[in-house]
Parts: structure tokens; C-alpha cells; sequence
């Protein structure tokens, strides 16, 4: 017999048990995700692919502010929504988000079958643990060429869709091998003001329970995917560690190590606003004469934008959001729309910004997503704050009750009358509440 591929490794490794902490934790990022999807599905992309799913034929599974779908459809137009305002969860080492490629593809299966909450957290811990996993083997250099969330994601959609549909090990390595062999998504979109992100989280949320349902149907998949000669690592991560896909097989599930991110902004920028709010105070409307902010070289190659022209191009500014930090206080919603980004005051101060590599910070990457600020004052003051850890990163955490005023504003901000109410469904889901009560309660 032919030796243990590595997917199958994997599927063995997602058979381990699952506790009542556990699934606490998974209904924190469901809820989460609702917050951040609710809020973009009333966003201009999110308008787009809403139009989209009404087309397409009615089915169960509910579509945020929209029709009921087909799950494949659900999965698609709710994979869209979750990372439109880069608020989304995610993983460092793998550099990922896994919230709005899983929930998506588990939450449209979960409502079609009917089932319990229990069995719809189950799916998502083992969807973001071969995302993360499979993610954090892929190595740096497929960071540079490819967007993760989409190349990796549908492997996370297959694996929580094989939960739900009851597939063996199998069959869901068959499950998996389809999804790894559609893997794609090129970084080109972040170097325009373009839509693309929200329609590759919606591909690879798709193409997983696709993947899922058609080996339920008897469709094999290979099962060398990851480490053939033609698979994934060698096709398109060129410094892959195959390593440390099964490495430490008895930590806690990976859903444990995966980020809250409380500021609408990329998270290569949120050590610096939390550098920012941290001297603000210090500052007390002082004027200004020059921020120089340092942090890791993805950080500048991925954030380096003095004059963003749109809300993408906001979020994705490390001086536009350490302007709004200082000037501001925490980042609101509105801080990256376009009348904020046109704002003489936050104009000013991102000119005075300058962005330097700091080889400390970049040794700690991705592991720690680390940056400092200094502000020169106008009469000489030097402050300095430096921050090796996010807010929402494990070792500097949100606590519960942080992410639940998030949920709130989120679904709020796309004018959800009760809030409680999707917010209680989306807890009741570790006691084992219905889907079909969550589903109720959703925008």
C-alpha cells in the first residue's frame, strides 16, 4: 500500500474531540463573522453580489439582506460579504482569514440539513484548522504572490462541509484534493481600487462545498494534493514546510490562536493605531511635526500609501490609519470613507508620516505582528510607543464582552433593529440551538 498522503494526515487529525470550550470559542467567530457580514452585505460590493444571488435559483439557506438560496449560492454571496471591512479574523503564521471562507460554506450546509448548533461550530473548528494548517505550512513566499484566504480557503470550506455531510476520512480527503486542485488568487487586486478580494472569499467558500458535495456523490480527489510532484506546495509555494501542516497534533484546535480585529482596517496596520491611541493622551492637541512609524516589511509593502484615493486604499494605509488614530481616537467605521480620507487635518498628518522597516519586528513576523510609533512634537517632544502584539492578537486579547459591543455597532451600522437578538441566536449555538433559529434571527 502506497504511504499516508499528507491530506490524510490532516483528516485524521481533524477526528480528534471537541469541548464545550471549544464550541464557545467557535460561536465567538460566528458572531463575529455576522457582525462583519452583516455589515458588509449594505456595502457598495456587497450591493453587487446581493443582486447577484437574487438571480439565482431560491433555495434555504439565507443570504444576509437578500433572497434565500441554494446553499452553493448562500456560501457564495455570504463569502463576499464577511471581508469588506477588513475586520475579519485571522491567523497569523498562516496570514489568513479564515471566518469568511468557513462560516459562509458551513452555515449554508448547516441550514439545508437542518441541524443543531453543535454540529454547525464542529464543522467550523475543523474548517479553520485545515485552513490554518494547510496555511502555515505554505511558507512566506506564497505570500508575496498569492492571497492566502483564497488559495488555502477552500480547503477550510471542504474540510467544515465534510463534517456536516457525515464524510468519512475518504472521502473527505477526496473532498479536500478537489478543492486544492482549483486553489488560485492572485495578489494583482491590491494594487487597484478594485472589488477582487470579496470575490475570491466568496470563490473559496463555494468551491469547498462544492468539493464536499461532489465527494459526498462519489467524485475522488488526489490524494498527494499538498506534496505531489504537481500539488500545491510545489506549484505555488516554493518555500513550502510540509512540516508544519501535522506538526503539534495536540495543541488546541487553531480557532484558539486566531485574532479578533477590532479597527475596520488592514491588520498590518493595527499595532500602529494601537502605538497611536497609546500616545494620543501623551500628546493632548499638541501640534505635530512628524510621525515616523516602524514595523515589519510586509507591513510597509502591503500598507505604504501617504495619499489613498479610496476606502480600499484607506484601509490599506498605515499613515492614513495612525492619522485617524491620533486625530480621532479608536478608528470608527466612517474613519476610512471617502469624506475622512479628503479630511485637510488627516491630509496633513499623514504627510508628516514616514514608514521605516524595523529588522526587530520583521524577525517576530508573522508570528507577532509588531509596530511602534514616534511622534516628534512641535516644540521638541520626542513620544515613542512601541506595540509587539495587537490588540485581539492571543497574547494581548479582546475580551468577550469587546467582541460583543463590536457585533453591536457592526450589525447596528447596517441597521439591524435588535442586535440582542441575532447576538443571543449566534451564543445559543454552543447549547446546541437549532440553525434554523440563528437563520431566523440573521438580517
Amino acid at each position: 500500500m502506497s504511504d499516508p498522503s499528507l491530506t490524510e494526515g490532516l483528516v485524521a487529525l481533524l477526528a480528534r474531540p471537541i469541548s464545550a470550550a471549544d464550541r464557545r470559542r467557535a460561536a465567538l467567530h460566528l458572531l463575529d463573522w455576522i457582525g462583519c457580514a452583516a455589515a458588509g452585505a449594505a456595502s457598495e460590493a456587497g450591493a453587487v453580489f446581493r443582486d447577484h444571488a437574487a438571480r439565482q435559483p431560491w433555495g434555504a439557506a439565507r443570504v444576509f439582506l437578500g433572497a434565500r438560496n441554494t446553499a452553493r449560492d448562500a456560501a457564495f454571496a455570504n463569502g463576499a460579504f464577511g471581508n469588506v471591512l477588513e475586520m475579519d479574523d485571522l491567523h497569523r503564521e498562516a496570514i489568513l482569514h479564515p471566518g469568511p471562507v468557513v462560516i459562509p460554506a458551513a452555515l449554508a450546509v448547516a441550514t439545508e440539513r437542518g441541524t443543531g448548533g453543535h454540529a454547525l461550530l464542529d464543522a467550523m473548528l475543523r474548517g479553520y484548522e485545515a485552513m490554518i494548517r494547510i496555511g502555515r505550512a505554505a511558507g512566506r513566499t506564497h505570500y508575496e504572490r498569492f492571497h492566502p484566504t483564497a488559495t488555502v480557503g477552500g480547503f477550510g470550506s471542504a474540510a467544515a462541509c465534510a463534517s456536516l455531510l457525515g464524510l468519512n476520512a475518504e472521502r473527505t480527503a477526496w473532498a479536500l484534493g478537489n478543492a486544492g486542485t482549483a486553489a488560485g488568487g492572485v495578489w494583482q487586486c491590491r494594487h487597484e481600487p478594485v472589488m477582487t478580494k470579496q470575490f475570491h472569499t466568496a470563490r473559496a467558500a463555494a468551491l469547498g462545498l462544492e468539493a464536499a458535495q461532489l465527494a459526498a456523490a462519489g467524485l475522488t480527489g488526489p490524494r498527494y494534493i499538498l506534496e505531489g510532484r504537481q500539488g500545491v506546495f510545489n506549484g505555488l509555494a516554493p518555500d513550502a514546510r510540509p512540516d508544519r501542516l501535522l506538526a503539534t497534533p495536540d495543541e488546541p484546535w487553531l480557532m484558539h490562536a486566531t485574532s479578533f480585529k477590532p479597527w475596520p482596517a488592514c491588520r498590518h496596520a493595527h499595532a500602529a493605531v494601537d502605538a497611536a491611541l497609546a500616545l494620543r493622551p501623551q500628546v493632548g492637541g499638541r501640534a505635530i511635526a512628524a510621525i515616523r512609524v516602524e514595523s515589519y516589511a510586509d507591513a510597509l509593502a502591503f500598507c505604504d500609501r501617504a495619499a489613498p484615493r479610496s476606502v480600499i486604499e484607506a484601509k490599506f494605509s498605515l499613515q492614513h490609519a495612525v492619522a485617524v488614530a491620533l486625530h480621532e481616537g479608536k478608528p470608527p467605521l466612517l474613519a476610512f470613507e471617502l469624506p475622512a480620507i479628503a479630511s485637510p487635518e488627516l491630509a496633513a498628518l499623514r504627510a508628516r508620516t514616514t514608514l521605516v522597516e524595523d529588522p526587530s519586528f520583521t524577525r517576530a513576523y508573522p508570528f507577532h505582528f509588531g509596530s511602534a510609533v514616534e511622534i516628534t512634537l512641535a516644540d521638541g517632544t520626542v513620544l515613542h510607543e512601541s506595540v509587539p502584539d495587537a490588540l485581539g492578537d492571543p497574547e494581548n486579547p479582546l475580551s468577550d464582552d469587546a467582541i460583543l459591543v463590536k457585533a453591536t455597532m457592526l450589525l447596528g451600522s447596517a441597521g439591524v433593529a435588535r442586535p440582542d437578538t441575532v447576538i443571543a441566536a449566534a451564543l445559543a449555538m454552543a447549547e446546541d440551538a437549532p440553525v434554523s433559529r440563528l437563520n431566523d434571527a440573521l438580517p
